[in-house]
């Protein structure tokens, strides 16, 4: 007796099996995604928290020195002790608002792991045909 040959897969099924890699693929993509968006937000939380935190205690630090010092000159003197603080508080922030300006450039893309696994798939797909 004979036996029948295994039928070859069909078109269907080659079909079945290409999109299911495709699936596969764009769902990897999805997964590198998500843990990526958490990793963001956990880094942006606690960077907000620190830096909350610094400023808090910058703050209280500069109004205690600043009244301590201003404290310290004679009646007329004092209003010249206050504008020269204001002067150097002026030049802080501008020199804090210059660093935070140059940093926010210097960061890298948001999600770029994503962005370049999309693009490295796409390039092979490309070179595929």
């Amino acid at each position: 007796m004979m036996q029948a040959a295994a039928p070859s897969p069909g078109l269907f099924q080659s079909l079945r099996k290409i999109l299911d890699t495709g699936a596969g693929a764009i769902q990897n993509r999805v997964e590198l995604f998500a843990v990526e968006l958490k990793e963001e937000k956990q880094n942006l939380l606690t960077l907000i928290i620190w830096i909350s935190v610094t400023l808090f205690l910058a703050m209280m630090a500069v109004i205690v020195i600043t009244g301590t010092v201003i404290l310290m000159f004679d009646g007329e003197r004092r209003l010249y002790a206050a504008g020269g603080f204001c002067v150097l508080y002026l030049a802080g922030a501008v020199g804090a608002f210059l660093k935070v300006k140059s940093r926010l450039r210097e960061t890298s893309l948001p999600f770029s792991d994503t962005i370049e696994e999309m693009r490295k798939d796409r390039e092979w797909l490309q070179n595929a045909k």
